[in-house]
């Protein structure tokens, strides 16, 4: 049902990268919550880390809004879904405001998400080597797209006194308002490495300090009250809020990724307060001799996480529980054994790259993985899995389930991809068609198995990835709420492995 969401809304977005975004954004959300208010963290684009850093601010999941991905009408749903009962939703841009998918416009671009939810658009901006110019380059931004609302800057690596009267008097000039006053401050700069910023699970202790650094920093140098006006003169936004189980079960899915036709709404439960939709497997499994695992409960779902993996999206375990799993998080690093009932297998991205040798001396864990592998149980892994999956990495041993071999490379992968299944798998069936994105320093040889698991159609025509009984790994990563169908499809997977 569309309904009116009243919320207030900020984006925070900036000319380029590396102009202070995940810094003021986090400093943003940590410091509206120390006021008491209900943070809802969201991300523009396919990153992992930032989320991370969002959700240790606020307490709730980081959530990423990637039209490219997930396409521009699945947006807003999207957003309302995470912002659900909060009192103010802060959105992060991605790279300079008006960037996004290669040679596609505005396509996933921050402008795009703003112009979606109605937000008005805080700058945040580098005003470490300039003065006057401030005004201009504001000004430029402000009028490229008259359907984006500019409406102030937060002054980023400010140097003195007087640099910040010289800026606020341009930006006067300008009738632009400034918004908030940002020194220079390295001492609450997040360590960086070779895919961005290190992810809060590796440093929890010193990343909790730094997003109350930050909350400090930003706290001194913004005009909160300011900031939280302009967020409530965002319009109430018209639209139905993503659900998973809705998504699974009642509703087709856009049809934008892919040239099929949109499969049919499956039929909706009996009516009444108590009803609840279900999965057919659900019903089928309850009623098998033995396939219980003791709760009551569906298939178990085992979700690589710790360190050394720590990519993932919210939308993708709340899709996995409403196809009935009973979805477990286990740390490769530190577990000896797969959570009890595995039935299904999920191995994300992250760095195992960098946790190789910790990965390598945890063989018990990894003889159960390729025992899991070889005994037909659905496993998923994108990239990190991927590389967890594969024979060797820079020369230490890993699962050994890919007749494959990873290792590091000085060439960075990254952009986004349109791909087609073209093996069936527990994951997609062939045909299945999906936008994703690569992002990794590494490289497996071979690229591809006999069976690979995705056709790129754009921006290159190769194929990639590997398929092999129940395993479908990959470098790609994708977002399940563009296409609900492959968490239902892998939920029933595990349902007939227990």
């Amino acid at each position: 049902m569309v309904t009116s969401l009243h919320i207030p809304r900020l984006v925070i977005a900036a000319p380029s990268s590396g102009s202070g975004k995940t810094t003021v954004a986090t400093g943003l959300m940590a410091a509206f919550s120390e006021r008491g208010l209900a943070v809802s963290p969201h991300k523009a684009g396919p990153d992992y880390i930032d989320p991370g850093y969002h959700a240790l601010a606020t307490g709730r999941p980081g959530r990423n809004l990637d039209a490219f991905m997930c396409g521009p009408e699945l947006v807003a749903p999207l957003f309302a879904h995470g912002a659900a009962g909060c009192d103010l939703a802060l959105v992060e841009g991605v790279m300079g405001l008006y960037d996004g998918a290669a040679g596609r416009g505005e396509l996933a671009s921050t402008a795009q998400v703003a112009k979606v939810l109605r937000a008005p658009v805080v700058l945040v901006v580098d005003a470490s080597s300039q003065s006057r110019s401030v005004a201009a380059l504001v000004h430029g931004f402000a009028s490229f797209d008259p359907q984006v609302r500019l409406g102030g800057v937060i002054l980023n690596k400010v140097g003195s006194d007087r640099h910040e009267v010289m800026l606020r008097e341009a930006l006067e000039e300008a009738g632009m308002p400034v918004l908030g006053v940002l020194r220079r401050a390295p001492q609450v700069a997040a360590p960086s490495r070779h895919l961005g910023l290190v992810p809060v699970a590796e440093r929890r202790a010193d990343a909790l300090a730094a997003v109350s650094a930050l909350a400090d920093q930003v706290r001194q140098g913004c005009d909160l009250d300011a900031l939280m006006a302009l967020a409530r003169t965002a319009p109430a936004l018209a639209c139905e809020a993503w659900d998973p189980g809705e998504a699974l079960f009642s509703h087709p899915v856009p049809s934008r990724n892919r040239e099929l036709s949109p499969r049919p709404a499956a039929p909706r439960a009996p009516a009444g307060p108590d009803a609840v939709a279900r999965p057919a497997f659900e019903d089928r499994v309850r009623s098998e001799p033995g396939s219980g695992n003791g709760r009551g409960e569906g298939p178990v779902i085992a979700v690589a996480g710790g360190p050394a993996f720590t990519f993932s999206y919210a939308e993708h375990a709340e899709l996995l529980t409403a196809a009935g799993a009973h979805v477990v998080t286990f740390d490769p690093l530190r577990d000896e054994a797969l959570p009890e009932g595995t039935a299904g297998l999920v191995i994300g991205g992250g760095f195992p790259e960098v946790y190789a040798p910790e990965l390598a001396a945890n063989a018990p864990l990894r003889e159960a993985v390729a025992a899991f592998a070889a005994a037909g149980g659905p496993v998923a892994a994108e990239c990190a899995g991927l590389l967890y999956l594969a024979r060797s990495l820079d020369g230490r041993p890993m699962c050994g389930v890919l007749d494959a071999d990873a290792r590091m490379s000085e060439r960075l992968t990254l952009g986004y991809r349109e791909a087609v299944a073209v093996s069936d798998s527990p994951l997609a069936a062939t045909g299945t068609r999906l936008r994703g994105h690569e992002f990794h320093r590494t490289v497996i040889e071979p690229g591809a198995g006999s069976a690979p698991a995705w056709g790129f159609t754009h921006p290159e025509r190769r194929v990639e990835g590997f398929v092999q009984g129940g395993v479908h790994a990959s470098y790609l990563h994708t977002h399940w709420a563009a296409e609900p169908s492959v968490a239902l499809r892998f939920a029933e997977a595990a349902a007939r492995a227990r």
